[in-house]
């Protein structure tokens, strides 16, 4: 997708790193000007290039962190 734009509006954490500096980080963007979303995804240091990741709305990240409290790990 060429011409998106993005705004990490609040860097939430990071979950890991790569031995290359990448970062798998939660964070809240705007994409392309519109309301930010929770953000999943692996970033390049420099945040210069990203990886394939998954959006979430407020809703379905408490969705998400409900059925996560139920695994047992």
């Amino acid at each position: 997708m060429a011409g998106f734009k993005y705004d990490i509006k609040e860097h939430i954490g990071n979950i890991s790193e790569s031995p290359k500096g990448w970062t798998k980080e939660l964070n809240l963007i705007s994409w392309n000007n519109r309301e930010p979303k929770y953000d999943l995804r692996d970033w390049a240091p420099e945040h210069e290039k990203m990886g394939k990741g998954v959006t979430f709305t407020k809703e379905e990240l408490k969705e998400l962190r409900d059925i996560l409290n139920e695994i047992d790990l």
